[in-house]
């Protein structure tokens, strides 16, 4: 033996279902004051993500996975670093 270990296959990639990756259920997620555009719809909200910007839940959320979904290419492409 040349006692080598052996790499890992990379984890599975769970499949994004809206409405699971954030929780939300904080009142500091709800701003009292009225709706404003969304930051990636510009639909009207009174949800506030984590920084008080205005965001839906299923908007953040999707964004969060096209991001991941790119690092993810990126790194497959360019390998690490």
């Amino acid at each position: 033996m040349t006692g080598r270990k052996r790499r890992r296959a990379p984890p599975a990639e769970p499949e994004y279902r809206p409405g699971q990756l954030l929780n939300w259920t904080r009142s500091s997620h709800w701003d009292y004051s009225g709706p404003r555009p969304c930051r990636y719809c510009e639909q009207p909200t009174q949800l506030r993500d984590s920084h008080g910007s205005p965001a839906h839940k299923t908007c953040a959320e999707e964004a969060l996975a096209t991001q991941a979904r790119e690092a993810q290419a990126a790194y497959h492409q360019n390998g690490p670093r």
